[in-house]
């Protein structure tokens, strides 16, 4: 039973098939690993240090010990990612997790603030092999649901030539300003104004995504150095950074990455954040030490790829809002 059919506002706002979906999901998702030899693991929601990427918002909790007044300031993760660097760190083997994740500000079709992430990092995966294991667990959960074709493998640079037709490893922001215009999309200068990765943002989600072919699963790869996140750069050509984003019907599903080791590196991308943060006046999270330590003691090559299930779980159940997938979204929790 669902609440639009009762008019109970306690009741969940999907149905139990939704829910029996979920719990399948879960049951795949779980079995799949375990034949692979990836052990689960569980790591803190709420911690000390938070990711300083200026397009996330955490949310921010006060630690009341006893005796204390003021407390001291705990964050909600939006993504398990350094915890579980640091069990690579200490000599886990490859590793994976089902939880919660937490991002302020995100409320809509695609978005709850609350939602399900399954995180994976494979010790000795590069990217190709991070790819095929992303595409072999895919065909496994919609096996018998819903036929998918082998998945497209293409550039970040390649996809856009092809669909946007600039370059956007060389165009310059007015060339950027002149593709928003002959794809009609008026106000981009206004909204992204000098800032390059804004335009790259805008671009790709506004011409690039929706022009994506419906029922075939994109691996979009070597994305521009200045859109890093927490990959490396690619050897022989840091002109890119080895990671990969997974779409399918024009819906990214996740974000992998081969992943930064240098512990310097990790370091000065999070000062470029602050700074972009400190300009436009968002809050400063502390820098997370903990797992500065853990890369500069070894981090093990691996690869690693987050994706988010209730958006899968959208996609295997034909539903156009992520409500539909969740037994209590934030308007009915």
């Amino acid at each position: 039973m669902s609440s639009s059919k009762s008019g109970a506002d306690w009741q969940p706002a999907c149905g139990y098939k939704a829910l029996r979906a979920r719990a399948e999901v879960l049951a795949q998702i779980r079995r799949f690993f375990v034949v692979r030899g990836v052990m689960e693991v569980e790591t803190p929601l709420l911690c000390q240090a938070a990711g300083t990427d200026p397009n996330l918002h955490p949310f921010t909790s006060k630690f009341l010990q006893a005796g204390q007044t003021e407390g001291s300031v705990l964050y909600l993760q939006t993504s398990p990612e350094f915890a579980m660097k640091r069990l690579l760190a200490s000599g886990s083997g490859s590793i994976y997790q089902i939880c919660k994740a937490f991002r302020n500000e995100e409320c809509g079709h695609h978005h709850n603030p609350e939602f399900t992430l399954l995180e994976w990092y494979r010790i000795g995966f590069g990217i190709d092999e991070l790819m095929d294991e992303i595409e072999a667990l895919l065909a496994a959960l919609f096996h018998g649901k819903r036929n998918l074709p082998p998945a497209k493998r293409v550039s970040y640079r390649q996809l856009f030539k092809e669909l946007a037709g600039t370059d956007p490893l060389r165009a310059s922001l007015r060339e950027f300003a002149e593709c928003a215009k002959r794809h009609h999309l008026a106000e981009a200068s206004a909204i992204c104004g000098e800032d390059r990765n804004t335009w790259l943002d805008l671009l790709f989600s506004h011409i690039i995504q929706p022009q994506l072919e419906q029922g075939r699963a994109y691996f979009v790869y070597d994305y521009p150095a200045c859109l890093p996140s927490l990959a490396r750069k690619k050897p022989g050509d840091e002109s890119v950074v080895e990671r990969v984003e997974l779409f399918l019907d024009g819906l990214e599903l996740g974000n992998g990455y081969h992943e930064l080791a240098d512990a310097t590196e990790q370091e000065n991308r999070f000062d470029a954040d602050l700074t972009v943060r400190r300009r436009a006046g968002l809050p400063l999270p502390p820098k997370d030490r903990r797992l500065l330590d853990a890369l500069a003691y070894g981090l093990p090559d691996c690869s690693g790829v987050a994706i988010g299930l209730d958006r899968l779980l959208m996609l295997m159940t034909g539903s156009d809002d992520i409500t539909q997938v969740l037994a209590f979204p934030v308007s009915k929790c």
